[in-house]
């Protein structure tokens, strides 16, 4: 197989793919479905001063790293890779208000309490299977949650699973999708 692109080389086949911008300087990168893939994030994304959103979906990335420098983003995806862990993700806990990484290998959730403003934790089909790692996200403002497909909800009826949730995460506006009831609603 060929060897893997960097980051380097996609940022670069991004700035011909878009009329020669300066990645530097935009605010939405989309390094998505790279052929050959991405393999790892490195210390190069750091020089996307002014990205707000960044998409590194269906990639081969195993680990997350090189967000230092990223002061502005906002919306991370990184879905469909094979990211094992959260580790790495405190360098923008400052900023980042959406988190996109569904269809990954995450068991432990252990690093999402620094993301401080994150509102949209889209997390479907990873392999999360303890209770107790739902309240690492206590501490965290989301208010939409899609978790479907973890080995957690699989041994659940529906009903009992937006019970449980609900009970661990009153501030839910949305699970999997279905806008959530308060008692004010009722």
């Amino acid at each position: 197989m060929a060897r893997p692109t960097t980051i380097k080389e996609a940022l670069k086949r991004w700035q011909e793919e878009n009329d020669g911008q300066d990645p530097a300087e935009a605010t939405d990168i989309q390094l998505q479905f790279r052929y050959p893939p991405i393999e790892k994030m490195d210390g190069t994304l750091g020089t996307l001063v002014n990205c707000q959103k960044l998409s590194l979906s269906s990639n081969m990335i195993e680990k997350i790293s090189g967000l230092n420098g990223m002061k502005n983003l906002r919306i991370l995806s990184l879905a469909r890779n094979y990211i094992k862990s959260l580790s790495g993700i405190e360098a923008i806990g400052e900023t980042l208000e959406e988190l996109w990484i569904s269809y990954n290998q995450i068991d432990r959730l252990k690093g999402i309490e620094s993301l401080r403003k994150l509102k949209v934790l889209y997390m479907a089909n990873n392999s999360v299977r303890d209770w107790s790692e739902l309240l690492k996200i206590q501490t965290v403002p989301i208010e939409d949650l899609v978790f479907a497909g973890n080995p957690l909800v699989e041994t659940l009826d529906e009903a009992a699973y937006f019970r449980e949730m609900t009970k661990r995460l009153p501030q839910l506006k949305k699970l999997d999708g279905v806008p959530m009831l308060t008692d004010d609603d009722e």
